[in-house]
């Protein structure tokens, strides 16, 4: 196989930047996609210059086109499960956009089925391939600020001018208990920010969560304010703080949304001071050590980039045969990290891994 042909299952908001390196890379091309909204469907399938029997509402026709080697599941989370179990058995290479399903017991099926099958099976998590995320990991990996010793997160949802809009129906589901596996900020975008928790620190040991709760529309409510603590092997620790801030606007192309990530070691410490937009006027990764503080500047800093990387990153691992980031082993370790918080925050107890 030289080329990979690309089946998008879903085709709402976030397809856009999944699209993005398909469209650009020699070595893919997307070649169908599926909604059951067949208008969404049809305006993303024309946009990304598919005919028109390559547009489907079913995505069981699209498993059915011997045009696509790998699909792209991007459906609501409790979708997952079922939509990676019916790609496996049509002999399809899978990446399911995170988190990969709502329990640990459907993640090992998820894995064991695309095993079985002989297919690849990637979980789509782009913030571990953010540019200035990979230049903090280059920079901690050359031993810049010594042995690594904590890790703060600090996940911001604001409001800003220049969001993207997201349909009415996109949000609604992240909303309903039984069909995201948690809150929208905690569980579902909170993936990113376990995920860089493992990427820095390796799985965690223990974890002690309080998620709090804020109604933002009637009968929506948002899981903030909430802390998600994390002791990690050899005594490191890390937290993650999520707030909502309805009156700070900031600047995006995206989701309104900020995040700061501050990683201490024996030496020094480095910062991450963005991801989904800017808040703060400053360099993406500041460095401080030696009473010497550097900056660095010289790379792309729009979240569209993280999807971009991480797409790039498939595409190689996929032609190449080899295990792609995250694997399916390596999402069910995060995904047992996010749950953990939510058992947690029910319990009132730490939760050890």
């Amino acid at each position: 196989m030289d080329k990979l042909r690309v089946g998008f299952i879903g085709t709402g908001r976030i397809s856009d930047l999944h699209a993005i390196e398909y469209l650009n890379n020699p070595r893919a091309q997307i070649v169908a996609v599926a909604d059951s909204q067949i208008e969404q469907a049809q305006r993303r399938g024309r946009a990304w210059g598919l005919p028109e029997e390559a547009i489907f509402s079913n995505y069981h026709d699209l498993l059915a086109s011997p045009t696509v080697d790998l699909v792209e599941i991007l459906l609501p989370h409790h979708l997952h499960f079922q939509a990676t179990l019916d790609a496996a058995a049509a002999g399809k290479h899978v990446s399911v956009q995170k988190p990969m399903a709502l329990s640990v017991a459907q993640a090992d099926t998820m894995i064991d089925a695309t095993r079985q099958a002989g297919v690849a099976f990637k979980v789509f998590e782009n913030f571990i391939f953010y540019p200035p995320v990979a230049r903090a990991k280059a920079l901690i990996d050359a031993g810049e600020i010594g042995d690594p010793l904590s890790i703060r997160i600090k996940s911001n949802a604001a409001t800003s001018p220049n969001a993207w809009h997201v349909p009415p129906s996109a949000q609604a589901w992240r909303f309903d208990p039984a069909q995201n596996g948690g809150g929208p900020l905690v569980f579902d975008d909170g993936h990113h920010k376990f995920a860089l928790g493992w990427y820095f620190m390796g799985q965690a040991e223990a974890v002690h969560a309080w998620i709090g709760a804020t109604e933002v529309a009637p009968g929506a409510l948002l899981d903030a304010p909430s802390i998600i603590s994390w002791k990690f092997a050899h005594g490191r620790i890390g937290s993650l703080e999520v707030v909502y801030s309805p009156e700070l606007v900031l600047d995006t192309q995206h989701y309104a949304q900020d995040d700061r990530i501050e990683i201490t070691g024996t030496r020094g410490v480095i910062w991450v001071t963005r991801g989904h937009g800017k808040l703060l006027d400053l360099p993406p990764v500041v460095l401080y050590r030696d009473r010497q503080t550097r900056t660095f500047s010289d790379l792309p800093t729009g979240w569209e980039f993280s999807f971009i990387h991480s797409t790039r990153h498939g595409i190689d691992a996929f032609l190449a045969g080899e295990p792609p980031c995250l694997t399916g082993e390596q999402g069910r370790e995060v995904l047992r990290f996010a749950l953990a918080a939510q058992e947690s925050a029910r319990t009132g107890a730490a939760v050890t891994l």
